[in-house]
């Protein structure tokens, strides 16, 4: 994950975790990628691919990174050109708060085939609780007209939700807005704020005791693990009904994929943390966008390159504490195939039986897997036999009790417009029928 011009952000979201990262640069005058580094990462990211990867992925985040200009990702895209290997396809994704999109901007997204994340977190009562400018302005007008910029020029897209403690209180407003905006790909990430962590290294802060409260481990903002947990179980419900093949939820892929018998694509539930790394304006290379911090430096790419980097001891170790520092309630958790303790970051509790590191949001997944495994249980058997997982929805909609037929009514024709009976608000023919 390059970060480009760092920290640097024209908003000033308050739950914002990066813009504290200024601190590790006090001297940073000059905060835009050069050439030369530029030039030697991507040189880098490519030679150190395996020989079989086809499919070379560049990731561009902030900071804002729309603030250093398109040139710059012209320059990116151009350098690509020049040391991609033959048999190799590069692919690039830019994460934004969407407020500075113009025309010109998606129109590049779409030329060259960028796949760009905008940070929403719900209409505008609930996206601006947090997400204001440098003049604590709300921001939900600018993100919105990024995301019809985006939209209008067919730019591939997707909605990053933070979920925190405000808009998981209305989850289906959240989920019912994204889908009326046409978004059909969405992230939800949980906020988790250690209380009186601002500034603090990660490696500062402590397990809880088992006496401490929720509410004194993490800040007012943070989404809290009930909260989550039934923010999740809302959601899925209604795209149970409505949304299978339609919408895809990170999280429910995820949870698929593992019913499946497949490995998550996402880093937070793997079973080893450490390829998942952080690239600093000035080279600097760190193992992890969430523990950029002085201790977590591997070095910097002018020196030593990416491939000695990722690959040398001190990261090999810390990909490899993750499932060595799991705590045994973990191991022997049900669900561990999937959750795998999530990020280490996160885990600052005590199990049960007095073990440390237990994860802050367990309660959330625990209750979020309970609810859908019977659900994944039956998609991964359609899957398996080759149907579409689709038909759960279908199924279950067909075996809804119908409204009685009141009395002096006639029975209507189905015609090409007519709304499907499950109560999606689809046309039959693109639904049930």
């Amino acid at each position: 994950m390059a970060k480009p011009i760092g920290p640097i952000c024209n908003l000033d979201c308050s739950y914002c975790y990066y813009l504290g990262k200024k601190d590790l640069y006090p001297n940073g005058r000059h905060w835009g990628m050069t050439e030369q580094t530029l030039t030697a990462y991507i040189r880098q990211q490519i030679e150190a691919q395996p020989a079989g990867m086809e499919e070379i992925h560049f990731h561009w985040q902030g900071g804002e990174p729309t603030l250093l200009g398109l040139e710059f990702f012209r320059s990116a895209v151009k350098i690509q050109q020049q040391h991609i290997l033959p048999a190799k396809r590069i692919t690039n994704s830019l994460q934004t708060n969407g407020t500075l999109l113009t025309d010109a901007w998606c129109e590049f997204f779409l030329e060259n085939d960028f796949l760009v994340g905008i940070s929403m977190d719900g209409p505008a009562e609930l996206h601006d609780v947090y997400r204001l400018d440098k003049r604590d302005r709300p921001t939900h007008s600018k993100a919105e007209q990024g995301r019809r910029l985006l939209s209008k020029h067919g730019v591939n897209y997707n909605a990053l939700v933070v979920v925190n403690r405000c808009n998981s209180e209305r989850p289906l407003e959240v989920y019912r807005f994204f889908k009326r905006q046409g978004i059909n790909f969405i992230q939800f990430i949980p906020l988790v704020e250690r209380a009186g962590s601002v500034g603090q290294s990660v490696t500062d802060t402590h397990p809880a005791s088992r006496t401490e409260t929720l509410s004194n481990l993490v800040t007012e903002r943070s989404v809290r693990p009930r909260q989550f947990g039934d923010f999740l179980i809302a959601i899925f419900d209604e795209w149970l009904r409505q949304d299978v093949s339609r919408v895809f939820v990170q999280i429910f892929d995820e949870a698929l994929a593992a019913w499946c018998g497949g490995s998550p694509s996402l880093c937070i539930f793997q079973k080893h943390c450490g390829r998942c790394l952080a690239l600093e304006h000035n080279g600097d290379l760190y193992s992890c966008d969430h523990f950029v911090e002085a201790q977590y430096k591997l070095g910097n790419i002018h020196q030593t390159s990416i491939l000695e980097l990722a690959n040398s001891e001190g990261q090999q170790k810390f990909g490899t504490d993750k499932e060595s520092n799991l705590p045994h309630y973990c191991h022997s958790c049900h669900f561990c195939f999937i959750c795998n303790g999530e990020c280490p970051r996160n885990r600052f509790l005590y199990t049960p039986k007095g073990e440390s590191g237990l994860n802050y949001l367990c309660e959330a997944y625990r209750g979020f897997f309970t609810h859908v495994e019977p659900v994944m249980k039956e998609m991964t058997e359609e899957l398996c036999h080759g149907r579409p997982a689709a038909n759960i929805m279908h199924r279950r909609n067909a075996a809804m009790p119908r409204r009685k037929k009141q009395p002096g009514t006639r029975r209507h024709k189905i015609g090409r417009n007519t709304p499907c009976f499950c109560g999606s608000g689809r046309k039959y023919k693109q639904c049930c029928g």
